[in-house]
């Protein structure tokens, strides 16, 4: 019974901590990195943060470096293709009120991380000291190859430039991007489809190799396996699978897995031609009264106590035998347990006083002892054994050496 309550308490903190760090607030976690792929992209994650942060009155500013359209609820979006660093910030900075919560959303962070003259690390957190109440949420894309970096060896030497290089340019030993985002970030949120994972769960528990998919399968021309994107607005869609790495203050990591069910369908909006600035039609224009920072992510459950992932219980029945193969049963039945009860062994004597021994003959090398301070005492591990009739024969008398 303790052990299921604290089961559930465990689960609720989880539950609880998921749903503060997808509001995104500067106090909580600054800087989240977001690592989806071709099985599970990211799209209707970032519209379910869209709409949960955008109930809380909190300014999101969009940064483009692919999607044509932002998700409902953008305040703000800017195409950054084909624009410089300093000018996307520049444009960020206008956008940003000093007053007011401020989210970026990055998306993707692949551009950035290739670019040849930035230092993604330093730029990432002038972006997030533009203002006090200012958090980052980045998408980076897995399934997209990153350049390599310089070999040191096939470096041509050149003259030190004024100008600000990159990280790789003057230090070719440095960690790769990726691992260093994945150091600066306080959260980090990886995607997976739901019905691929509950497939290498299923493998698991046959113990057998799990299935590869899309790009692992290594075969000519298959690019997404199937069950990929699950999280999407659709019929039959089956949610996906939330991988949570959070740091604390503190330096104490904290992992948890959940699952996220689909979500429901979001409002369209409209895009002036002629400016950044989203604009949203009057019956989106006010966050519903039910709608809550949270709500996109108020049925967010840990993966453990979904109906398919919940380990089966203890007394299972025959179908469950025959489904895992086994042909004998290894359980006991409730009189076979109570024979294997009554069994007496000759250990459990040197666990119980007045004895004999090295403390003292029966009453215990004359102390008093209280009771439960002979509890683990014993006799040293030593077994005691009183030999029968029926091993009189077993007995060899020792013979003297000649």
């Amino acid at each position: 019974m303790s052990h299921h309550h604290s089961s559930n308490h465990k689960d609720t903190q989880s539950i609880l901590l998921i749903q503060k760090l997808l509001t995104f607030r500067p106090e909580i976690s600054p800087f989240t990195l977001v690592l989806d792929s071709v099985e599970q992209g990211s799209d209707g994650f970032v519209r379910s943060v869209a709409r949960g942060v955008e109930a809380s009155k909190t300014n999101i500013i969009y940064i483009s470096y692919g999607p044509l359209a932002p998700p409902s609820g953008t305040s703000t979006f800017i195409k950054a293709r084909q624009k410089t660093p300093g000018a996307v910030k520049a444009e960020i900075a206008s956008a940003c009120p000093q007053t007011q919560r401020n989210l970026l959303i990055i998306s993707p962070l692949n551009p950035l991380i290739s670019h040849p003259n930035l230092n993604i690390a330093t730029y990432l957190l002038s972006l997030i000291s533009l203002t006090p109440q200012t958090s980052l949420l980045a998408i980076h894309h897995v399934d997209v190859p990153l350049p390599l970096p310089p070999s040191p060896s096939h470096q041509p030497p050149r003259a030190p430039s004024p100008r600000h290089s990159t990280q790789n340019d003057t230090n070719p030993y440095a960690p790769p991007p990726l691992h260093l985002l994945s150091y600066l970030a306080t959260t980090i949120l990886t995607l997976r489809s739901f019905p691929q994972s509950l497939a290498r769960k299923r493998a698991r528990d046959r113990a057998i190799e799990p299935p590869a998919f899309g790009l692992q399968e290594n075969k000519e021309g298959i690019v997404s396996g199937m069950g990929a994107n699950s999280y999407n607005v659709k019929d039959g869609a089956e949610g996906m699978v939330l991988e949570m790495e959070h740091r604390r203050k503190s330096g104490r990591s904290v992992h948890e897995t959940y699952y996220l069910p689909p979500p429901p369908p979001s409002p369209t909006i409209s895009i002036t031609p002629h400016s950044s600035t989203a604009s949203r039609s009057p019956a989106t224009s006010a966050p519903s009264s039910a709608s809550s920072p949270s709500a996109p992510f108020q049925h967010i459950i840990p993966l453990s106590t979904h109906p398919l992932f919940r380990p089966p219980p203890q007394n299972a029945n025959e179908s469950d035998k025959e489904a895992h193969g086994a042909t004998f049963n290894l359980r006991l039945t409730d009189k076979q347990r109570k024979e294997r009860e009554g069994v007496v062994l000759p250990f459990l004597d040197a666990q119980r006083p007045g004895l004999g021994g090295d403390y003292g003959g029966g009453n215990g090398g004359g102390r008093n002892w209280g009771e439960g301070e002979w509890e683990g005492r014993g006799e040293g591990g030593r077994i005691l054994y009183d030999m029968g009739v029926e091993d009189l024969d077993d007995f060899d008398e020792e013979e003297d050496e000649i």
